[in-house]
């Protein structure tokens, strides 16, 4: 890409330097529907040039509070800051933000050029100007020479690259992105998830992202908020939420963990982290192992999945890679096996559930 298109898409990176105000603040965030609590209490700062995710369940309240922060949904109660101005009460088109959603929203009638240069042209951004902005936004995101064709003329991918130069060439200070992958086919998704990144990286606009999907999550943030009921479960980098889930909800939502019970200790541990020790092999000096047996396998392609009913109680789940054929792994239902794990690599997430009290015993 040339220089002259880094240039104009990326011009407003320095212009909203927050020196160290967040790009986007929610305060106490309070949004109800009837008796339905959408977002219960959210408070939240997002940095300036963070690509900022939004991770949870439908109905988590995700779409609602990025819906606040454009302004399309008005606060029962709390505040929404960018950049340390409360915009509270500011219609959307007041703020200093764009909107990408799933169905792209761009108009059949005009074609691709068009569609981009619409929000310039609504400023009443001369010609030539919104003209050069608009093929440089095209160029970043790699659709360069498409102007002239329709929507309908292009791919669903292709498609949603528009919608993404339309947000860009406005050079806003916050650009939101509503599940913008959830209508592309696997392989495009993941490709997107990429050039997404690589975009943002560019531009230098923070990003904040919804999504369900939490391979996505992982692949794209900086940080990411896990929400559940309309309230924040954890937030933090993709490694910390990942590595040290915060609930027993987000160890379940995140990936897959197993979740044990040992005594007073509650803990989960991921499958990729537990070891099924081949015949007459010991476990390492100082790692927990128990025994059990092989219940179900679940082969994947690159990685085959052990279910392993524990002697001591409980059920783990084991991903093992597949370096060599997996073969056999059918063969191995019913063997009885170790299984084995180092304590760091458990997470507490609270204690146990006490035994019922037996009356007899006093």
């Amino acid at each position: 890409m040339g220089e002259t298109a880094t240039q104009v898409v990326t011009a407003s990176a320095g212009e909203h330097d927050g020196g160290g105000v967040a790009a986007v603040g929610c305060r106490a965030l309070r949004k109800s529907y009837g008796a339905v609590a959408a977002v219960d209490g959210v408070d939240l700062e997002i940095a300036e040039g963070e690509f900022f995710t939004m991770l949870g369940p439908s109905g988590s309240g995700k779409t609602t509070l990025l819906r606040m922060i454009a302004g399309f949904e008005r606060p029962d109660s709390g505040s929404v800051e960018l950049a340390g101005v409360d915009v509270t009460q500011m219609p959307p088109y007041a703020r200093d933000v764009n909107t990408v959603f799933q169905d792209y929203a761009l108009f059949p009638h005009m074609n691709v050029l068009e569609n981009v240069e619409y929000g310039l042209r609504v400023k009443r951004v001369p010609r030539a100007q919104r003209r050069r902005r608009a093929e440089a936004a095209l160029e970043m995101v790699r659709l360069p020479g498409l102007g002239g064709r329709k929507p309908v003329q292009l791919s669903g991918g292709q498609r949603q690259r528009v919608a993404l130069a339309r947000a860009i060439v406005n050079e806003p200070q916050v650009l939101l992105l509503d599940e913008p992958l959830g209508a592309l086919d696997l392989k495009l998704r993941q490709e997107m998830q990429l050039e997404l990144k690589r975009i943002q990286r560019e531009v230098g606009i923070t990003f904040v992202f919804v999504t369900h999907d939490q391979e996505e999550a992982l692949t794209m943030s900086d940080r990411l908020v896990v929400l559940s009921e309309g309230r924040i479960e954890q937030l933090g980098t993709p490694i910390e939420v990942y590595e040290h889930p915060a609930s027993a909800f987000v160890a379940g939502f995140i990936g897959s963990s197993n979740v044990l019970e040992r005594g007073a200790r509650r803990f989960t541990i991921r499958p990729e982290k537990i070891r099924i020790l081949a015949d007459g092999e010991l476990p390492a000096a100082g790692a927990h192992h128990e025994r059990g047996r092989i219940e179900d396998v679940i082969y994947l392609g690159a990685v085959t999945r052990y279910v392993v009913a524990l002697e001591a109680g409980g059920t783990v789940t084991v991903v093992k890679q597949n370096f060599e054929t997996a073969a056999d792994a059918e063969r191995e239902r019913g063997r009885d096996v170790v299984v084995t794990w180092r304590d760091d690599q458990i997470y507490e997430i609270g204690a146990a559930a006490a035994p019922p009290h037996d009356e007899e015993d006093g």
